[in-house]
């Protein structure tokens, strides 16, 4: 198995809908998203996280999604797709469509009704990583998933599952990636999925930036990784700074909702977010108009 190289900028498409209370996947809206991101330099591209709606797809839908995602990136750069699901048994068939249909790698999320324990979480990534041949990243995200995974486990199952080889940590605790980082003597590849700790994250040693800011201000997010790759910590800084208002904002409002409302003020309608989110109102809309024109 040879691993996709994920580094940098890791940008997450919402899920287009066609008009109507049973619009479905827009996909020619999702390429033409897919493609807006490859252009402005995104170093990868993973559809069907928390951003793309994934728990509001039918089993259709996501596949459709799945499908189109993929092909549009058409391995211009990796593809990492999100596969979690309240089962274990459909998270594997996700995971397992996802492959066949040339992902790179598949993000899985542990996601509970019913609280999970360890020897839960340990059975429903294993079960995961185990059904396809596809690097895996552990994503933590406790509050969407109700499910918080502690650095030590993730790091005991990239140590114990082979194909297990990356994590995404998205509890907004900076402490959580200095962690990783230290039980693995900065040899595990993590990511950070906190949009106001990209900066810190990328001073811990994060090898990439998961997020869907890249959906409205590509320049900007791309900017401060050159500027933290290059070293330029000052730059880095103003230039986080200066994009903090939106990355506060798309995440208060709820990505789905915020980013969808954002595309519309920049020309690509994609359609609401998925009942029973809703559409932005037309005050926050106008605040988020007045924050991308400030950010760049």
């Amino acid at each position: 198995m040879t691993d996709p190289v994920l580094e940098g900028i890791i940008a997450y498409p919402v899920t287009p809908f066609t008009p109507g209370e049973e619009g479905g996947v827009d996909v020619d809206a999702l390429a033409a998203l897919v493609d807006r991101l490859i252009d402005a330099g995104c170093h990868a591209v993973a559809p069907l996280g928390s951003t793309g709606e994934s728990a509001y797809l039918d089993d259709r839908e996501w596949c459709t999604a799945a499908e189109a995602a993929i092909g549009a990136v058409d391995r211009r750069v990796p593809t990492v797709v999100g596969v979690s699901d309240l089962t274990t048994r459909n998270a594997v068939r996700r995971a397992r469509f996802a492959e066949q249909a040339g992902a790179d790698a598949v993000m899985v999320l542990p996601q509970a009704y019913w609280k999970l324990d360890e020897r839960e979480v340990v059975g429903h990534f294993t079960a995961v990583a185990d059904a396809v041949g596809l690097p895996v990243m552990l994503y933590n995200n406790p509050a969407t998933s109700g499910v918080d995974v502690p650095p030590e486990l993730l790091v005991s199952l990239v140590e114990r599952v082979e194909n297990i080889t990356m994590v995404k940590e998205s509890s907004g605790d900076v402490r959580r990636l200095h962690r990783l980082a230290q039980l693995t003597d900065g040899a595990l590849p993590f990511y950070n999925g906190s949009n106001p700790l990209a900066l810190a994250a990328f001073a811990a040693g994060a090898t990439g930036w998961c997020t869907a800011a890249p959906c409205l201000i590509p320049g900007p997010v791309l900017e401060l990784h050159r500027a933290v790759r290059s070293g330029e910590w000052d730059l880095a800084r103003e230039v986080f700074q200066r994009q903090l208002p939106v990355l506060e904002f798309i995440l208060g409002g709820g990505l789905p909702t915020t980013v969808k409302a954002g595309l519309a003020l920049l020309g690509l309608e994609v359609g609401g977010p998925r009942e029973p989110l809703l559409a932005l109102d037309p005050a926050g809309t106008a605040r988020l108009a007045e924050l991308l024109a400030a950010a760049g």
